[in-house]
């Protein structure tokens, strides 16, 4: 029997999302969306040298970590269901994401955050899982890619500074992970810890009136929803370092701080863990940090963004517009 898919009502076309319908032919994609895909494309045929060289010709493309799975990102599986529609925009140029981004770590500027993150080591990597799971242990995140079928997913990302992008991110849904390591029924909390390096991080050396590392969590049943994403990849290919290779959160109806980056450690609790935020300025960053338009940062209001492709002004969307899926977890 034919298999029919009904489509869920988030599942909308690629062309409605993407311009110039680049996402018709996926290889074209990849060809096109910068030095990066094509450094992701050369090194999947094997050809290093001339991946290499690309590299340096592509700026902030230029910082994507040689990893043992690049074969595995040109053929991710594209999930439409998670696309966001034309009302939000179309998919931002990597080199705008990869040139415009929060990484603390490597400097405050969020333009010249590429610029210091070649010291940054990203493979080999662990990714430690512990606290309330009957199987805690330490997973080689090559092995993890290989053993998670990765998707591809389109999503919006809504800073809390009022700017947002739309990114194909490449991925695993962190479910899958969380399930792979079997949650104890006291779990009600999942909390996220990043890399601490400072000979690496110029960042986490300098500033220290932060609380390094970086730390975040989520309460158990957003983890386990469908839309919470564990990304090793962007448009076509591994993460840039400065996107917080190797391993990522993307949480499309949060506010960006809540998707730590660069991950090692996940612990999941029966009480709520502290999150870097809101230690620091607990009148400006909640626990949830949901994106509500009716709720103002006490600096500035949150009811419009700025599309930092175009630097067009639209207004913000409950949830990021993702109210429809995550509405009822918040009833």
């Amino acid at each position: 029997m034919t298999h029919i898919h009904i489509p869920k009502r988030w599942e909308l076309g690629e062309s409605r999302v993407t311009p110039e319908s680049v996402y018709l032919n996926r290889r074209e994609f990849v060809r096109r969306a910068g030095g990066g895909a094509i450094l992701a494309a050369a090194v999947a045929s094997g050809c290093r040298g001339e991946a290499r060289a690309i590299a340096q010709e592509g700026g902030p493309l230029s910082n994507i970590p040689d990893t043992p799975t690049a074969d595995l990102y040109p053929g991710a599986r594209h999930d439409p269901r998670f696309e966001p529609g034309s009302r939000h925009g179309s998919v931002t140029p990597e080199e705008t994401v990869a040139s415009h981004n929060n990484f603390y770590e490597f400097g405050t500027d969020k333009a010249t955050a590429w610029r210091h993150v070649d010291r940054f080591v990203t493979r080999p990597w662990e990714l430690e899982v512990a606290g309330l799971v009957d199987r805690p242990g330490r997973f080689d995140l090559a092995e993890l890619e290989r053993e998670f079928a990765l998707q591809e997913r389109i999503y919006r990302l809504r800073c809390v500074e009022a700017w947002s992008v739309v990114v194909p991110w490449i991925g695993f849904p962190l479910r899958s992970l969380l399930e792979k390591a079997g949650p104890q029924s006291e779990a009600r909390f999942v909390r996220f810890v990043s890399f601490l390096r400072p000979e690496q991080a110029f960042g986490q050396k300098t500033q220290t009136w932060y609380s390094w590392p970086y730390y975040e969590a989520l309460r158990i049943d957003e983890a386990m929803h469908d839309l919470a994403f564990l990304v090793t990849g962007m448009y076509g290919h591994p993460l840039q370092k400065q996107n917080g290779a190797p391993i990522r959160l993307a949480l499309p109806w949060k506010y960006g701080y809540k998707s730590a980056k660069s991950i090692v450690r996940i612990e999941l609790t029966r009480e709520r863990p502290p999150t870097f935020w809101n230690d620091l300025a607990p009148a400006e960053y909640g626990f949830l940090s949901n994106v509500n338009p009716a709720v103002p940062h006490p600096r500035w209001s949150q009811a419009t963004e700025t599309i930092v492709e175009t630097g067009e002004r639209v207004p913000t969307v409950p949830y990021n517009g993702y109210g429809e899926f995550v509405a009822s977890l918040y009833a």
